[in-house]
């Protein structure tokens, strides 16, 4: 099912300031590595919100997840405050590993060995009989 445009709102606004509040409390930077907000959704309802997260080098990418779980309370603490007048409701904070980049690497390498494979057959051509 689509995005409402109402969704799309909400999910552009808590993006942004999400974004804002892990760089305020240092969350942004967790074991050497960056962690960003790829993209937001939000349920039709408007009562559930899902953070998928982008994980730059970062050695173990469930353990930041957790320690971003562990300061849920604080997060949506500080995001209750900052959109206050534009929300009656503040929905419930989630927070998910986007492993997007994963796969586009992963993609990278089959196409690459392919490729090889493709380049030594035109190379060396099996001998005819």
């Amino acid at each position: 099912m689509e995005e409402g445009k109402r969704q799309k709102q909400i999910a552009g606004l808590l993006n942004e300031e999400i974004n804002l509040i892990f760089q305020k409390l240092g969350l942004s930077m967790i074991d050497g590595g960056m962690v960003s907000i790829s993209s937001v959704k939000v349920t039709p309802d408007l009562l559930e919100a899902r953070f998928y997260l982008s994980l730059f080098q970062v050695k173990d990418a469930d353990a930041a997840i957790k320690k971003i779980e562990e300061r849920h309370h604080e997060i949506k603490k500080e995001l209750a405050a900052r959109v206050r007048h534009q929300l009656r409701s503040i929905p419930v904070l989630k927070f998910f590993k986007d492993d997007t980049l994963d796969h586009v690497f992963k993609m990278e390498e089959i196409f690459k060995q392919i490729n090889e494979e493709k380049k030594n057959k035109d190379e060396n051509p099996p001998a005819s009989n």
